[in-house]
Order: structure tokens, then C-alpha cells, then sequence
């Protein structure tokens, strides 16, 4: 695959890591540091259970996060998860609450600086939420080599990572690792930065367009071929935002070339069987999702009512920890034209990002009764 996954002509990994450390170590000390907004919030709205969470962790954590989105996946209750880059640790706090004392978060970053600061709050954080022993602990180390880090195989639940991987510069080995230190059924869900084509050398060995997530930020394209070639599932796009550079110096160097906010969710399960479409049904299960499951751009689920999938989606969902919250009809079983349909819209963050911001994304629209209610109880 001729991508820009490994790029030989690039800086020696040595020296990008290096540089990275120097970037979000030394030179930044606050998000107001940044040059661009490629730190970008997420593009849906954050539910009400996620802003108390978030309200809990200490601003100085809060003040050294450098993510792009929101990387909160649902059902996350008791769940072992890893977070790749953890920078400060911001969404490892956030999320030890949404675990519970019985889950278990491990942050994983290369910044010695960054991973002082998150684990100087460790007790801070505990006593706030009234665990007992702390349910959160932090490692130095390489997102492309979690093995030399202690990293269990086949250990996590979850795996997120916020606005990081761009930063490696072996994106191979990132996934291939995520995909060995997951279970069976297990989901890397991850924000990051992608571009709208593949970036040239000059881009990719300008020191501040790295740090800045923007210099090693893969083709959006490129991402759905690696996720297949390292045996993922196909990547299911969540929502994407927008990328500005407002820096007259930095947007000369990419005139021609766009980027953009993406979320992402990929699941390591076998694939179907068949390729035939199935109904599934919503049982209504999940913490902050009671009524409806926002699953990803093109499916929103809600309670009681059937939705047609494809094959590889009704796989994921029978696969992984989300098997317990839905109810699927047998194989085969005849569609009626009142089910629910997934949403036409693109898969292609650019186009989506589009869409979000032009129309409001109603979901369920290619379903008899529209979004306004369901006529399949």
C-alpha cells in the first residue's frame, strides 16, 4: 500500500518522537498555545451525564488537554480501557467515572512532562470519587510498541485515543497494536485528524504542522485500508468538524489542502458469514442512551423500533459488548417497508462535515414514519 502511513523520506522515528515530546512538553503549557484549532470540539452535542464527568476532573489536567473530539463510547460500565496518548489524562479521569470502581483505566504516553501532571492527581481524583483503591494508572511508553510497555495481550475492553495517532509516525504499528492487546469484540473508538489527500514531504517534516496534528495526519482514505489490512472491521464514522488555520506562515504551506476532525469506531470481530441485511431492535440498556443510541453517523437506534443493518453491523453489534442490548430477528427475516433505515449519509468526513453543518441530521429519515415516530413496535 503506497501511502503516507511510514513514509521513509520523513525525519527518522527518533527524531519525530523527539519532537513531539520537546512540542507538548516545553514549548506548549495551556491549549491556548496552539497555533491552529485543530483541537476542535466535537460536533454533537455532549450529553449531560459526560459534562458532570467532565466538570469532575481538576482544571489543571483539564488545562493541559490537547484532544480533537469527544472519545466517550457507550457502555462503558466495568469496562477495562486504554487510552493511547493520554497526554495529561484528562479522558482517563473522565472516563474512571463512567467505569465504575469495578472497571479499570490505563493511560499510556511517551511526554514524561504530560504524564507528571496526570499522575499527580491521581489521589485527588480517587478521593473525589469516593473509590476505594485507585481504578487508574498511568504508563511511559510508545503507542507503537505497547508489548515493550507491559501491555497485555488480548487484555482491553476499549481502547480511545484523542488527536494522537496522527502524531506517530507508524500508524501501522499503532493499529496493529491496538488490534493485539484488544479481546475478542473489542473497539478501538478514536479522534483524530485526516487529511483530504495524501500531504507531501514538506508538510509532513515541518516540526510545528506535526505538533500541531496537521503534518502527520493521514488521507481519510488511507485509514480504511490499513483498518482492513490489520483485520479490523470497517471504520464507522461518528461525526467530523472542521480544521482552520488562521496562521498566514502555516496556511501557505498547506494552500490546497484540507483537514478535518474525525471520529472513528473499529471493532475486532470475525466477519459475517453472510452478507445478507438483518433487523435489529434496540432493548434501551445503556447508561446516557436510554432512548436512543446515536451509534454513528448513519444509525441511530431507537427503543422498540426495527432497523435494517448491513451484515457486517449486525456482526459488531452480535459480537462485542453491545450483544446484551439488542434483539436480532433471524437471518433472512423479511424486511417490512415500515422498519428504519440507516441515514444517507456520507462516509467521507469532508462530505459529512458538510452535511452536519448545512442540515440538521435527522435520524431514521429513510424509514416509513420519517424521524417523528415509528410504526414497527
Amino acid at each position: 500500500m503506497s501511502n503516507n502511513l511510514d513514509k521513509k523520506s520523513c525525519k527518522p522515528y527518533d527524531s519525530i518522537h523527539s519532537d513531539v515530546k520537546e512540542y507538548y512538553g516545553k514549548r506548549l503549557q495551556s491549549s491556548s498555545d496552539l497555533k491552529t484549532n485543530a483541537c476542535v470540539p466535537s460536533a454533537k452535542p455532549i450529553p449531560a451525564y459526560v459534562r458532570k464527568a467532565l466538570a469532575g476532573v481538576h482544571p489543571d489536567v483539564t488545562a493541559r488537554y490537547y484532544g480533537c473530539g469527544l472519545v466517550v463510547p457507550e457502555s462503558m460500565e466495568a469496562s477495562r480501557v486504554l487510552d493511547l496518548g493520554c497526554g495529561s489524562g484528562r479522558d482517563c479521569y473522565m472516563l474512571s467515572q463512567l467505569v465504575g470502581e469495578t472497571g479499570h483505566i490505563t493511560g499510556i504516553d511517551m511526554t514524561e512532562d504530560q504524564l507528571a501532571v496526570a499522575r499527580k492527581y491521581i489521589d485527588y481524583h480517587m478521593q473525589k470519587f469516593g473509590y476505594k483503591k485507585p481504578n487508574v494508572d498511568f504508563v511511559q511508553g510508545y503507542i507503537e510498541a505497547l508489548q515493550e510497555a507491559g501491555l497485555q495481550e488480548g487484555f482491553y475492553d476499549v481502547i480511545i485515543s484523542n488527536c494522537v495517532v496522527n502524531l506517530s509516525p507508524d500508524k501501522t504499528k499503532v493499529l496493529r497494536e491496538a488490534y493485539r492487546v484488544l479481546k475478542d469484540g473489542g473497539e478501538l473508538y478514536f479522534s483524530d485528524v485526516y487529511s483530504s489527500s495524501r500531504l507531501p514531504e514538506d508538510v509532513m517534516s515541518h516540526k510545528v504542522l506535526w505538533g500541531e496534528c496537521l503534518g502527520g495526519a493521514l488521507w481519510w482514505e488511507d485509514l480504511i485500508q490499513l483498518a482492513h489490512d490489520v483485520g479490523f472491521s470497517t471504520p464507522r464514522l461518528v461525526t467530523a468538524s472542521v480544521i482552520t488555520v488562521e496562521n498566514p506562515e502555516l496556511e501557505k504551506l498547506l494552500d490546497g489542502y484540507k483537514f478535518v476532525s474525525a471520529t472513528y469506531r473499529l471493532f475486532r470481530v470475525p466477519k459475517p458469514s453472510s452478507e445478507e441485511k438483518c433487523l435489529v431492535i434496540y432493548d434501551g440498556g445503556i447508561t446516557g442512551s436510554e432512548e436512543t443510541l446515536e451509534f454513528d453517523a448513519q444509525h441511530t437506534f431507537k427503543v422498540d423500533e426495527v432497523m435494517e443493518v448491513s451484515a457486517e453491523l449486525a456482526n459488531i453489534l452480535r459480537c462485542s459488548r453491545f450483544a446484551s442490548e439488542f434483539t436480532f430477528q433471524p437471518p433472512g427475516a423479511p424486511s417490512s417497508p415500515c422498519c428504519a433505515k440507516p441515514q444517507a449519509v456520507s462516509s467521507n468526513p469532508f462530505e459529512l462535515m458538510e452535511q452536519l453543518g448545512s442540515a440538521t441530521l435527522s435520524p431514521n429519515t429513510g424509514g416509513c414514519c420519517g424521524a417523528q415516530e415509528s410504526c414497527c413496535k
